[in-house]
């Protein structure tokens, strides 16, 4: 088992900013209607939802990073930024912002680590993160530790990046994003050691179907030790090798240029 060194934690002893916290009710992976949707779900320990800023829209009010904080609902570290107005807000901390730094959002912005541009306003060839698909919707890709996407090009009101898994993607150039690399880039070398740990998280046991009754599922069963018997398939069903999931006909699929690379199958998906 290994864990994180919190180096890049400024305060131990600093307590979240309870204005901007709210009550994170479990939900045990069932719906609406109490049915599980999303199984081997349940327990864990008790959490508070960190409200983030993903929108970044206080244009041209400089704001001090305060404290670089642990986030128990996410990979990424979380910064509170003090603005000069009085406002207080959390922000996905890039890799090499530390406390004391001044961070600022807008199309005026200089281009350095921590501050959020418009697509129209970054120069090619940088990282960048919290990414918006569309104008004013906040950023939705590059939001996990140590990601971070590659400002490629610009044609008019367009730009084109490069995601994390390859895919290259065509934007409008008045989405924002963040400049840098998100945080806490040794996240993907934590061993979790143990089964207990799991359970912290939340996370059930996941158990194979071979290994349940024809009752509880379509590979149940079997005298001896039978490999599922048929080819692998969902609880209800649903065939489970090679099949896509993507909807065909999904609106952004246009503004895809470049599918991602498959490191399953060694080729591009297309």
């Amino acid at each position: 088992m290994s864990v994180s060194d919190f180096a890049e934690i400024t305060d131990r002893k600093k307590r979240r900013e309870k204005k901007l916290t709210v009550r994170l009710k479990k939900k045990s992976g069932r719906n609406n209607q109490g049915k599980i949707t999303a199984r081997h779900r349940g327990g864990g320990h008790k959490t508070q939802y960190r409200i983030i800023d993903f929108k970044r829209d206080k244009d041209g009010v400089p704001a001090k990073v305060a404290f670089v904080e642990y986030d128990p609902n996410r990979s990424a570290r979380i910064a509170l930024l003090h603005y000069a107005d009085g406002d207080k807000r959390y922000i996905l901390a890039p890799n090499g912002l530390e406390a004391g730094a001044t961070v600022l959002s807008g199309e005026g912005a200089e281009p350095k680590v921590g501050n959020t541009l418009p697509l129209s306003a970054i120069p090619p060839g940088m990282q960048i993160h919290n990414i918006e698909m569309q104008p004013g919707h906040g950023g939705q890709l590059c939001r996990s530790a140590g990601v971070a996407a590659t400002m490629n090009a610009r044609d008019k009101d367009w730009a084109q990046i490069t995601l994390p898994s390859g895919e290259i993607r065509r934007l409008h150039a008045s989405c924002r994003a963040t400049i840098g690399q998100i945080g806490n880039p040794d996240h993907q070398n934590v061993s979790i050691g143990k089964a207990g740990r799991k359970r912290w998280m939340g996370r059930r046991p996941h158990v194979r179907g071979s290994a349940m009754n024809p009752v509880a599922h379509p590979m149940g069963g079997g005298e001896g030790r039978r490999s599922g018997g048929r080819h692998p398939c969902s609880p209800s069903g649903k065939l489970s090798k090679g099949g896509k999931t993507r909807k065909r006909r999904k609106p952004s699929s246009k503004a895809i240029v470049r599918r991602r690379w498959s490191r399953r199958h060694g080729q591009l998906i297309t």
